[in-house]
């Protein structure tokens, strides 16, 4: 497999685009409630967030597909694991180094946040060790741990005694405290990401089949996992620690529907995002046009994508803070500790969406051709 596939990189531009979504209205929404609370949300705030739950799943699938990519352009697999676990180790630096000082502007880490890029390394970290093991074991195991890993609910830390933290970096999200003066959020826990990144590894080898065949049963998969979404949300039996219920208005039931558990993602959750997901790759495989190569764009670099992004709408928030009146001081820490009377509208954050995104375009546009004219084999962890 030498060339790129297109419509892998339209739809995990999509999938950056859309994320940038949630992080712009962390750091500009005057909203200080959860928008999936639905004792106080708005339609229009409840979608806002809900659109951007597919992003970390469908990015951890398509990252698990992209080495098995990998894989095939080597035809080493003792070269395809060191690559998946040195890189991993990257991911994991820069989330607490380059990535944690765009979150923050500072250099203190009292708090620490272990989000999307931890959870994706550990995960390359993981699959070093799969690789070794034939497609169809890598796939058991990876379905399985989707599946499977509710069953695990109902395990408290406590029940693990005094190695309950390690419990809290597998499947609870959780603030964890590792002194008196530092404490970690962890945000994304470990089970099942590791498992999507594994199915998503087996998922890319049916980009082996031939083109109109892999895109019938991508269209296939995507519809039975949406249906599957419906009749596993539907019984409220398994498959989700959040049972949906009868609301003040249908559309406020359908919310509640709709609002599935993502950490640790629960499987309701993974089909709900992972399907329409897997739809999209079948729909647009083989197809071109100028919106798709719009998308492509940041698909293409999505790791500088994602820093740069950062960096840029936290440097255009402590701008807006100070323009409302407020230090700049107060700005130079997570968003979540902003100050309470900062911040935005849903016009606003969209405005700032749009001018974070169409800014960074030609960046990105930049680093794609240099990624793609360089033999620097550095650029290929970036």
């Amino acid at each position: 497999m030498r060339s790129r596939i297109t419509s892998i990189d339209v739809v995990r531009g999509i999938v950056m685009v859309i994320m940038t979504l949630d992080h712009v209205r962390d750091y500009f929404t005057n909203v200080r409630f959860n928008p999936s609370d639905l004792t106080q949300t708005t339609p229009a705030l409840f979608f806002t967030r809900w659109i951007t739950h597919f992003c970390a799943p469908v990015f951890v699938l398509l990252a698990g597909a992209g080495a098995f990519f990998y894989g095939q352009k080597i035809s080493s697999t003792r070269t395809l694991s060191r690559f998946l676990w040195t890189r991993g180790l990257v991911l994991v630096v820069l989330e607490f180094t380059l990535i944690r000082w765009a979150f923050m502007f500072n250099f203190s880490y009292n708090f620490i946040i272990a989000v999307v890029i931890w959870v994706i390394g550990i995960s390359m970290i993981c699959l070093a060790a799969l690789v070794y093991l034939p497609k169809k074991w890598i796939a058991f195991i990876g379905i399985l741990m989707i599946v499977g890993h509710n069953t695990l609910d109902s395990i408290s830390p406590q029940a693990f005694g005094s190695f309950g933290w390690l419990w809290m970096f597998l499947h609870v999200q959780s603030l964890l405290p590792l002194s008196s003066d530092v404490q970690v959020l962890i945000a994304y826990p470990l089970i099942p990401w590791i498992g999507v990144m594994a199915t998503g590894y087996a998922f890319g080898s049916l980009y082996l089949l031939e083109p109109e065949r892999r895109r019938r049963l991508f269209i296939q998969l995507g519809i039975a996992l949406i249906l599957a979404f419906v009749l596993v949300r539907g019984s409220n039996v398994y498959g989700d620690l959040r049972p949906w219920s009868t609301q003040k208005t249908p559309l406020y039931t359908f919310l509640s529907f709709l609002n599935a558990t993502k950490q640790p993602p629960s499987l309701s959750f993974l089909l709900m995002t992972l399907g329409p997901a897997i739809l999209l790759l079948g729909l647009l495989d083989g197809k071109t046009s100028r919106i798709g190569q719009f998308f492509t764009v940041y698909g293409k670099v999505p790791l500088f994508y994602f820093v740069a992004h950062f960096y840029l709408l936290h440097a255009l928030s402590v701008v807006a803070g100070v323009w409302q009146g407020f230090p700049a001081k107060d700005f130079f820490q997570f968003a979540s500790f902003y100050p309470q009377q900062y911040g935005f509208g849903l016009a606003g954050v969209y405005l700032a969406w749009a001018i974070v995104v169409l800014a960074l375009y030609p960046a990105c546009k930049w680093y794609g051709r240099l990624k793609a004219k360089s033999s620097n084999p550095i650029l290929s962890y970036l």
